[in-house]
């Protein structure tokens, strides 16, 4: 897989006019992109369908968990959308309802196993008594299990997960961050580097690139980095 396939930039701006820049600045260099929660609420739907659209991957970001029924029919709706990837909480009910779903497309169902910026403190805040990479591994064999297409998970624990799944299944790691970035609200970071030979399939890179002054050299940089990894 050529790494701009493997990159995944985020789109975590206000508005599509935004969106839309980030876009344009890094024409001809990448090729997918994450649509979440703040572009959705402001027209990030119809857009995701126009970069599908245009021939961008899309990765829909709705970490969906709701009752079986109401999860269905959304990734049934999500699926005719041309979208690449869509996310829902690793519940072992979701993921079974969503698969069942998403049966016969070409959508990529992947399960959130634990957030980046939650630590083990955070978890046992939420009442969880497993540690971060206890849980992860965990929610990735019930997704093996249910069929899913990947996971997304720190690349702290992708290589653990990719033993778990095996060779076919995604491992979609967010919380990248090239050495001496930044960390920003996440707790559990790696560079695209580790992240690629821990065995992660596709890199999440939001503020790194999209609040670079120059968006087209960092999104390159991530890029050599990545391509050098994939050479050896």
């Amino acid at each position: 897989m050529k790494a701009d396939n493997r990159l995944i930039v985020g789109l975590d701006v206000p508005t599509i006019a935004d969106a839309e820049r980030v876009v344009n600045d890094l024409d001809g260099l990448a090729t997918f992109y994450k649509i979440g929660y703040q572009l959705v609420f402001a027209g990030g739907l119809e857009f995701a369908r126009d970069l599908a659209a245009e021939g961008k991957h899309v990765f829909l970001d709705m970490k969906l968990l709701d009752i079986d029924n109401t999860v269905a029919k959304a990734v049934e709706n999500v699926a005719k959308m041309g979208v690449s990837m869509l996310t829902v909480h690793a519940y072992p009910k979701t993921m079974h309802a969503a698969v069942e779903a998403a049966r016969g497309s070409d959508l990529c169902l992947l399960g959130v196993t634990v957030l980046t910026s939650m630590d083990a403190a955070d978890l046992a805040d939420a009442g969880y008594r497993d540690d971060p990479a206890t849980l992860v591994a965990n929610r990735a064999e019930q997704a093996r299990a249910a069929g899913m297409g990947g996971i997304v998970c720190s690349a702290a624990e992708a290589a653990r997960v990719r033993g778990i799944v095996g060779s076919d299944m995604a491992v979609v790691t967010p919380g990248i961050r090239p050495a001496g970035a930044d960390h920003g609200d996440q707790k559990r970071v790696v560079t695209p580097a580790d992240a690629l030979r821990a065995g992660a399939s596709h890199l999440v890179v939001a503020r790194p690139i999209i609040a670079a002054p120059d968006r087209r050299a960092a999104a390159s940089a991530i890029l050599d980095e990545m391509q050098t990894i994939q050479g050896r």
